[in-house]
């Protein structure tokens, strides 16, 4: 499944690698694009495994990024 996660603090090529760098991390993640100037993260991920979008924006948060959707 492919998600578009809107985000707040995303400011700058280095946060949005920070980003990227969190979500790959994520257990079913298979690929993530963030793009600071869209305020947005692309994900694809395996939508059977248990708990995966909490996951996912647990990971975005802990960079200091706030996920508005």
């Amino acid at each position: 499944m492919q998600k578009k996660i809107y985000v707040a603090g995303m400011f700058d090529d280095d946060t949005a690698g920070k980003v990227e760098v969190a979500v790959k991390t994520v257990g079913g993640v298979t690929s993530c694009t963030s793009n600071a100037s869209k305020a947005q993260v692309l994900v694809d991920f395996d939508e059977s495994t248990a708990g995966i979008e909490d996951a996912i924006n647990v990971a975005i948060s802990s960079t200091g990024v706030e996920v508005l959707s």
